[in-house]
């Protein structure tokens, strides 16, 4: 039989096949993803348990007129193998390539931009609402994880939803799994409830009592989904105003798509419980789906293998010895993360500590004011939280810890440019957004070493600090074996020179020294974005004819406009240049080629204040090689 999938250029090409080829097509799918990631890296468990899923949805849905909204969007690879990007899938998350999550911009199928969760009820609902404002006779999708049903946004959106009459389907791929395993009440209610002993029994002993007699044994089926549906949370999303159907296999095309079917017909909101399986297809993956999650590549008939040189220890280690280290000297140390634990690098804690270790699920609001709570009761909470997802829980930092003076620290992960996953998860903007705000400090480590120190001297803090390092390994400084910190809101010389001193805000300390060479200039270790080191800032200012500052994040308001704004208080008045992040979103790509088309590596820095400051460079070299 000929391959399908190469037929297939839109969801219109889909639509057109026959039910039967259905199953064929979405065995090719699953294989053309697997090979794809596999090639170029990606998120691999969550896009083989939506290809029924997403076969099924542009099937029975005329898409794009009826709007899809992926939540997260990290399982939409098949959806844009359907929606003709097959042929740019080799291009996945690399500099000019297509995202690896749903882009405005990118497809008229991607009709809403995603990648933080719990999202897709409030946009799919404004759609729908729209839809009937405007007269239109469409529908509006959105496919939501079960571990992103414990945000609030989502219960937010559900909540209003309830109230309006308009045609929205939310549709819960119910897999068991987030990224790190669901945590919380309601899924543990959701689990107990469908491998229940009494629902498994009641069912089986209707289909053996009733399968000799067809008639009797097709009602017993569809009264079997109607019982279903009274133990499980059928009553609950029903008291927000849905029509709850379900749940149903996701993986069974012939139960999918006349669901669908049935439920395009239907007024007012409908839920649809559905159940899959993450690495659906794929045997690792099955087993292992937190390990296939996000998988660099590999080869599909072998799997993940061990890399032939062991890795450099990077950041994110770096902060889970230092918490198991800390926690081993300090009972009172207690770790939050909000589903993030593989991520954040508290498997080992968990393990260690598990009293102490909270998973709150996808809620960085709750994460913040649950580290508040601890604190109001002398616990010394740690919130370890990307970069990105702190944003997620701005009013709770600044109302319910930083108003209240509360000693927690936040563990930054994934400072500045992440690579791969683009501008939703870089981490740009937390030097801007946190030194704004009363009693919080913010230090940026340049190295693994400074990482760990300055996290204790964050600990020791009887008031909230930030400490923020980037995604990946460092230069390879060896770690201090004991617990000891480095002066709060002090920075250091790291090499004397003329004309010119750069200030380094983090990593990117290491590429100003490279350049400082070919400029003979001096370089300091500012270390502390907040609070500033005024004093070695204006020894600088008072013994140099310009000053440079280089940070990996937004130049508007970040540690740059510290350093002008520390000068205007002194009443000093000398040039400044500013390096870091601009005014503008930065795609997926490749860390160290994005830094250096931004002009933070050494050579750009190098080329940039030679631009700037000609004059004075080549006086001072000229004075060095006089001396």
């Amino acid at each position: 039989m000929s391959a399908l999938l190469p037929t297939i250029q839109s969801p219109a090409d889909l639509r057109r096949l026959q039910r039967t080829q259905l199953r064929p097509l979405a065995d090719e799918l699953r294989q053309f993803v697997l090979d794809s990631v596999s090639k170029t890296g990606g998120h691999l468990s969550s896009n083989l348990g939506t290809v029924e899923l997403t076969v099924a949805l542009h099937y029975v849905f005329n898409t794009p007129e009826d709007r899809i909204v992926w939540d997260v969007g990290h399982q939409t690879y098949p959806h844009k193998i359907l929606t003709g990007r097959r042929e740019r899938m080799h291009t996945l998350r690399q500099l000019g390539g297509i995202s690896g999550f749903p882009q405005r911009a990118e497809s008229e199928y991607d009709t809403f931009g995603t990648a933080h969760s719990s999202t897709s009820i409030s946009a799919a609902l404004g759609m729908a609402v729209a839809a009937r404002q405007k007269g239109e006779d469409r529908h509006a999708i959105a496919v939501i994880g079960d571990g992103a049903m414990t945000a609030g946004m989502a219960f937010e959106a559900l909540n209003n939803a309830g109230v309006e009459h308009c045609r929205l389907l939310v549709i819960l791929n119910d897999n068991d799994m987030s990224i790190s395993p669901p945590v919380g009440a309601l899924n543990r209610y959701l689990a107990q409830l469908m491998s229940g002993q009494f629902y498994a029994a009641a069912k089986n002993v209707g289909k053996s009592v009733l399968k000799p007699v067809p008639p009797l044994f097709e009602l017993a089926k569809r009264l079997e989904q109607q019982a279903k549906g009274m133990v499980v949370p059928a009553t609950l999303f029903e008291k927000f105003g849905f029509n709850y159907i379900g749940p149903i296999d996701g993986h069974d095309l012939d139960s999918l798509i006349p669901t669908l079917e049935n439920i395009k017909q239907l007024e007012g909101p409908q839920f649809l419980h559905v159940v899959t399986k993450k690495g659906q297809g794929y045997k690792l993956a099955e087993a292992d789906p937190v390990a296939y999650h996000g998988p660099g590549k590999f080869d599909p008939a072998v799997g993940l293998t061990p890399p032939a040189t062991p890795p450099k220890t990077t950041f994110t280690q770096v902060f889970g010895q230092w918490l198991c280290d800390m926690a081993e000297a300090d009972k009172r140390l207690v770790g939050i993360t909000p589903a993030m634990r593989e991520g954040s690098g508290m498997v080992e804690f968990h393990k260690r500590f598990p009293e102490r270790y909270h998973d709150v699920g996808i809620a960085e609001q709750h994460a913040v004011t649950f580290a508040a709570g601890l604190a109001c009761e002398g616990l010394k909470p740690v919130v370890a939280i990307y970069s990105t997802f702190l944003q997620r829980a701005y009013d709770q930092l600044i109302h319910d810890v930083a108003l209240q003076n509360l000693p927690v620290v936040f563990a930054l992960d994934r400072a500045g440019l992440v690579g791969a996953d683009g501008a939703t998860h870089a981490g740009n903007y937390d030097i801007a957004y946190l030194r704004c705000i009363p009693n919080m400090a913010v230090a940026c480590p340049a190295d693994e070493a400074e990482c760990r120190q300055l996290l204790s001297t964050a600990y020791e803090q009887n008031h909230p600090v930030a400490v923020r390092y980037p995604r990946g390994a460092g230069v390879g400084r060896p770690q201090p074996a004991d617990l000891g910190g480095l002066p709060y809101g002090k920075g250091e010389w790291r090499r004397r020179g003329q004309g010119v001193a750069i200030l380094a805000f983090g990593t990117l300390l290491y590429p100003a020294l490279q350049a400082a060479e070919g400029l003979n200039a001096s370089v300091a270790n500012m270390r502390w974005a907040k609070p500033l080191d005024v004093e070695l800032l204006l020894e600088l200012a008072r013994n140099h004819s310009a000053l440079v500052t280089v940070e990996d994040g937004a130049t508007m308001g970040g540690a740059g406009s510290a350093v002008l704004e520390a000068l205007q208080a002194a009443g000093l008045s000398l040039p400044v240049l500013q390096l870091g992040l601009p005014d503008q979103f930065i795609e997926h790509g490749d860390p160290v080629k994005l830094l250096s088309l931004q002009g933070l590596d050494a050579e750009g820095i190098e080329r940039r204040v030679r631009a700037r400051f000609s004059h004075l460079v080549g006086a001072a070299s000229a004075a060095s090689a006089t001396t």
